[in-house]
């Protein structure tokens, strides 16, 4: 009989940043629990960033994850924007190891790969899968949404290679 892992999955933004729960025993997924941590816009950005903090640590402590998974930032034209993402991707980090979690990073087409079946896909395919996946899922909101398909990606790969490697950082 396979071990049962819970794992959170994080979708790291400045404004939203979603998380997923699920328990993984094999191949067998249950969904858990999903929301999103906002930061109030008006604030500054260390007041922001302490928010995000709060926020999924809170989430830490009431669902006891045993593992976690975060997707890696893009980079996109905005400058000034992708080193906030990377500011807001950087709490998704720390709160989990705080935790003394295992952290893995995946990257978007890895994330969308697993789920939908290829590297590239819009918010409603991924939406779908994670229902069919997952039929007692709830989520409201896209952050959610990809968190529990980060999660998904997480629960297929770490038992591969590559996905022991990525839990190790490495």
């Amino acid at each position: 009989m396979a071990e049962t892992i819970r794992i959170i999955g994080i979708d790291p933004g400045l404004r939203r940043t979603g998380w997923g729960l699920l328990e993984a025993q094999g191949n067998n997924l249950r969904f858990l629990a999903s929301g999103t941590v906002t930061s109030d816009g008006d604030a500054s950005l260390a007041e922001r960033l302490l928010q995000l903090h709060q926020g999924l640590t809170a989430v830490i402590e009431e669902w006891s994850p045993e593992e976690a998974a975060v997707e890696q930032t893009f980079v996109n034209r905005d400058a000034t924007a992708t080193l906030k993402l990377g500011q807001a991707r950087g709490i998704a980090l720390l709160v989990p190891a705080q935790a003394g979690l295992s952290v893995a990073e995946y990257s978007p087409n890895a994330v969308k790969k697993t789920v939908i079946g290829v590297g590239h896909g819009d918010k409603k395919q991924i939406h779908m899968m994670v229902k069919v996946l997952m039929p007692k899922a709830r989520f409201e909101g896209d952050d959610a949404a990809d968190a529990l398909a980060i999660a998904i990606c997480h629960a297929h790969q770490r038992t591969s290679v590559v996905g022991r490697l990525a839990a190790l950082g490495a």
